[in-house]
């Protein structure tokens, strides 16, 4: 039995992730698996993500890993990272695809009225790069983390969760947007923690240890 299963449906970062979970627990057990026993073994369970909404919720459901990801996400201390955040909710406006409905709320693609700076400039959809995450819940992820910490951002879609109480932390681009949500076992973001220097591997940390109290 793995201590971290880091779920493969073919679209995530996982080399990058197994590796950053490997620096920062030496002597826990991770495992990148496709199969969705070993998901419903583990003792926690991690879903990357990264490409396209809809891509990613067929792969899910042909390589019969929805139902272990739900069971997980119910259950286990669980990390979504990028679509592994997305799919937490309701629907997401990319191919107007239903994703797992855990959460309330809905994925929203950047509008392309708003991107601009306050001078006028546009900025780029996908939102990339480095960016400030803003802490809006007390957290145990969030433990040695300085508030407005930077993380690394690539994505288009962004999450509007229907329950306020569930954010853990908002970003700017160029309007606040939630980077992050936390509700009993499950924490999301939508920064690449594995691609985020010393605060991310913080925060992968901190997951490897963390007994949600539920």
């Amino acid at each position: 039995m793995s201590d971290i299963a880091i779920v493969d449906y073919g679209m995530g970062n996982l080399r990058s992730v197994h590796k950053a979970l490997e620096h920062v627990a030496p002597t826990v057990s991770i495992e990148v698996t496709s199969d969705p026993a070993v998901v419903r073994k583990a003792q926690r369970v991690v879903v990357p993500g990264q490409g396209a909404m809809p891509n990613c919720m067929h792969e899910l459901e042909v390589r019969g890993l929805r139902d272990a990801v739900l069971e997980a996400a119910a259950i286990k201390p669980f990390l979504g990272i990028c679509i592994g955040l997305q799919m937490l909710f309701e629907e997401s406006e990319e191919g107007h695809i239903k994703g797992l409905n855990i959460l309330s709320g809905k994925v929203r693609h950047f509008p392309a009225s708003a991107m601009k700076t306050p001078d006028g400039q546009k900025l780029k959809v996908p939102h990339m790069g480095w960016n400030q995450v803003h802490q809006t819940m007390d957290h145990p992820l969030w433990h040695g983390i300085a508030d407005d910490a930077r993380f690394y951002f690539v994505h288009s879609y962004y999450v509007e969760t229907g329950d306020e109480k569930s954010i853990a932390a908002q970003s700017s681009y160029p309007f606040p947007f939630t980077c992050a949500v936390a509700k009993d076992n499950i924490f999301a973001v939508q920064f690449h923690p594995e691609k985020s220097h010393i605060s991310g591997l913080t925060l992968l940390g901190n997951f490897a240890k963390w007994t949600p109290q539920v």
